[in-house]
């Protein structure tokens, strides 16, 4: 194979980014040794300029699941990408419950910003929400299955099959509308608005300011959210006193029942070549 390896990734709390990863490990060992490059765009600083490739290139893209679609707060950047000809591997990753329309509107940018997708798959990370939902995913099982995903990539490229048309995946078009969480009484809330607190615990080590990847933890407080925060949890699930924190009463019950109805049975990926 000789296509350059990359990984292009949105992974705030590292699930997405241990599937790519996995992913292209396995194609550059079945490649004798090839270098990965890495092109992350978690963090705000790495999405001011549009990311850019070649023909040359096999690109491993991952965006998480937010709401069964992908994350919009992220499809101003994504729409910017020139694929260039590149072949592509679509790759999403939820938490348990389900992808949705997610994998075949990712494909679909994909294909509309010039990459030519050439395999998808469905993956299982811990929700973001929770530390039930998928919890410690994705774990040994779901990483082997990545590396055979990158074996059986890897054998299409080689029987020369990476032209034989756009992959076929699941989802319906128009793609659905985002999932929306409903109060006590059934009827559908939006908590787009709501934001994490911070208890008294906060040693102000500023790792969540850091994390944050909408930039919205103020550096001089960071009880202080001056941006957007999309629910990643990502400065919830890092913070080493566990100060951070939400109360909403209707994102509690949102996460409440989803580990209730989904918490099993246990999802395993699917592949699509």
């Amino acid at each position: 194979m000789k296509n350059n390896i990359k990984i292009f990734y949105f992974s705030a709390t590292e699930t997405t980014k241990k599937i790519v990863t996995g992913i292209a490990g396995g194609l550059a060992k079945s490649s004798g040794g090839k270098a990965v490059v890495n092109l992350d765009f978690t963090l705000p600083d790495s999405r001011k300029e549009p990311a850019s490739f070649t023909k040359q290139d096999i690109v491993i893209a991952g965006i998480p699941v937010y709401a069964g679609r992908v994350p919009n707060i992220l499809l101003k950047y994504l729409n910017t990408a020139q694929g260039n000809g590149a072949l592509a591997v679509a790759v999403v990753v939820y938490g348990n419950r389900h992808y949705d329309d997610a994998l075949i509107e990712w494909r679909d940018i994909l294909e509309s910003r010039g990459f030519r997708v050439i395999a998808a798959g469905a993956f299982i990370g811990e929700h973001s929400f929770s530390r039930i939902l998928g919890k410690n995913r994705p774990d040994t099982q779901d990483m082997s299955c990545a590396t055979e995903f990158a074996r059986q990539i890897y054998q299409k490229l080689t029987a020369s099959q990476s032209d034989s048309g756009v992959v076929s995946v699941p989802g319906k078009q128009p793609y659905q509308p985002y999932y929306r969480p409903k109060n006590k009484d059934g009827n559908p809330v939006t908590i787009h608005k709501v934001i994490p607190k911070t208890s008294i615990d906060c040693t102000h080590c500023g790792l969540c300011v850091s994390l944050c990847p909408m930039g919205s933890i103020d550096a001089d407080d960071e009880a202080n959210i001056t941006g957007i925060c999309i629910k990643c949890c990502a400065c919830i699930k890092n913070c080493p006193v566990e100060a951070k924190y939400f109360d909403d009463a209707n994102y509690l019950r949102h996460k409440q029942e989803l580990e209730v109805a989904y918490s099993s049975p246990r999802r395993e990926p699917e592949l699509f070549l």
